[in-house]
């Protein structure tokens, strides 16, 4: 399985969202919480192309976006490939 890293944040329902897809996949994640280090804000704008909402979802070196997006691959069955690699 490939390198998940999601930007999130505590008070945020579409993070919660996402990470209960991703958990329901088996997929295990690394969470960087915004709200808890905030170097971490300028890391995932960067990362992202300039988006400053979160979540901001990484499968190794591809930028999913965020929660919407997120499902969106998953109903077109896209997340699984790129999961597998």
């Amino acid at each position: 399985m490939k390198n998940v890293v999601i930007y999130s944040s505590n008070a945020c329902p579409y993070c919660f969202k996402a990470k209960k897809l991703l958990e329901a996949k088996g997929v295990n994640y690394k969470e960087l919480r915004i709200d808890e280090n905030p170097d971490f804000i300028d890391e995932a704008v960067k990362r992202s192309g300039g988006r400053t909402t979160v979540p901001q979802i990484f499968i190794d070196d591809f930028h999913v976006g965020g929660c919407d997006e997120l499902y969106a691959l998953d109903r077109e069955n896209k997340l699984d490939s790129l999961l597998e690699g």
